[in-house]
């Protein structure tokens, strides 16, 4: 079963492109990025060379004669000599290059050359980037791969892009959803939230039609993820970054959710664990959420790189690590009332850096103002609230009200509830997320 993703809408625009680079498609472990790059391969080339530099380590020796594309091409085919090399119908396909970084020194050769299409991909390739990036500036195209957002599991779930159509007019228009409407998209996305987005656990919840086994998968994955650190955080303290991994769900528990040493380790100071945050990040485990130094424009520049929030790449995986009945109490709206606000703030931040948003949240020092996220349009500062309640939005009111702040016109809520509109504040169901962007984009820009 192959679920369908937006990198092949990407990969097939990439292709079509007659001043396509090579590609470096980024991405935690497991999401989805071979797979889906093997399914573009097979469909658009004659002759695919697939090299994983996990299972087949001899492929490391391909650059001792040089990184030209005729001398890796030659070695290549030392190694395996059934290897097909058709200029202009080729793609070749190195894969795991977190174990081999030093083959995108190659891309600006095989850029140059122009015979042969060349794709890279490979978990974790956060903490190597520097040696790609300085070796193949201005000569390799980016694309950053996330699990499943909740567009697609829509689509793995059979709806059509008509339905995706019809919900973002419905924003547009602040047309609230039918009842029916209403209860079948906040069902499904209650499921997304328990499940997330990790393609192994999609699929299994598709084919069985149940979460039967899918926290199974979930806590694997966990199990891979910490063996990555066993393996890859060289020249880091691994067990603190374990310490500040494993301390996550505690700290978004909290009702302040800044993350705090404190809580990861008693009397730990931020230069013992230098590096071990970034690290966690860079590899696409966490996300960062920084606090602005004050709710104006820009956003770039203007925070603090001390006080941040941190949440899970994959809000499945954050659910798989609370207790083992944690999945069928949020479906049942029961005993999470520490982790609730948590919950849902962590799955809209997932879909704004899904969206291709940085993350970014407000609190002002010995004040109760303060604000979930920070977006911006061509022209405003748009502060978004996340209420797992119904509760009034005090400080997104006193923000969008207040003259002091000239970059804010309006804010957004995002709730259980319809869509709705009251005092430059417009209200949208959490489902509506994933579509944020779009809505700003046409409505705004």
């Amino acid at each position: 079963m192959y679920l369908k993703r937006k990198i092949d809408l990407f990969l097939t625009d990439w292709k079509n492109n007659k001043k396509r680079m090579p590609l470096i498609v980024k991405g935690p472990r497991q999401i989805g990025k071979t797979e889906s790059i093997r399914k573009f391969a097979k469909e658009n080339y004659t002759s695919v060379i697939e090299i994983n530099f996990v299972t087949a380590e001899k492929y490391k020796m391909i650059i001792s004669d040089g990184y030209d594309a005729a001398s890796v091409i030659k070695n290549i085919s030392m190694i395996e000599p059934s290897f097909r090399f058709i200029p202009g119908e080729t793609l070749i396909f190195f894969d795991e290059i977190q174990e081999f970084p030093e083959i995108a020194t190659s891309l600006k050769f095989f850029n140059i050359d122009g015979r042969f299409d060349v794709i890279c991909s490979g978990s974790l390739l956060g903490i190597n980037y520097n040696r790609i990036e300085s070796n193949s500036v201005g000569n390799k195209t980016d694309y950053s791969m996330y699990s499943l957002d909740f567009e697609e599991f829509l689509w793995a779930k059979g709806y059509s892009s008509d339905v995706i159509d019809d919900m973002l007019a419905h924003m547009l228009e602040e047309k609230p959803f039918s009842q029916l409407q209403h209860s079948i998209f906040s069902s499904l996305f209650l499921d997304y939230c328990i499940l997330g987005g990790m393609p192994a656990v999609v699929k299994t919840y598709i084919e069985n039609n149940t979460f039967e086994g899918t926290l199974e998968i979930q806590r694997q994955l966990i199990a891979d993820y910490e063996e990555d650190i066993r393996k890859y955080a060289t020249g880091l303290d691994q067990a603190r970054i374990m310490n500040v991994f494993n301390s996550i769900p505690f700290q978004l528990s909290k009702e302040n959710k800044k993350f705090q040493l404190s809580k990861v380790e008693k009397g730990a100071r931020f230069k013992d664990y230098r590096g071990c945050i970034e690290w966690l990040q860079d590899a696409g485990m966490i996300h960062l959420c920084y606090c602005l130094n004050s709710p104006d424009l820009p956003l770039k520049g203007n925070y603090d790189p001390d006080k941040f929030k941190v949440y899970f790449c994959d809000t499945g995986l954050f659910v798989s690590l609370l207790d083992d009945e944690a999945q069928e109490d949020l479906r049942a709206n029961k005993n999470l009332d520490i982790y609730k606000g948590a919950l849902y703030e962590s799955i809209v931040g997932e879909a704004l850096v899904k969206s291709g948003y940085g993350l970014y949240y407000y609190k002002k020092e010995n004040a109760t103002l303060e604000q979930d996220f920070f977006v911006r349009t061509a022209n405003n500062l748009v502060p978004v609230e996340v209420k797992s309640s119904n509760n009034k939005t005090k400080s997104l009111k006193a923000l969008v009200e207040s003259e002091k702040y000239e970059d804010i016109a309006f804010g957004i809520k995002f709730c259980a509830g319809n869509i709705g509109h009251n005092d430059n504040v417009y209200t949208f169901p959490y489902y509506c997320t994933f579509l944020f962007k779009r809505y700003l984009k046409e409505k705004y820009n």
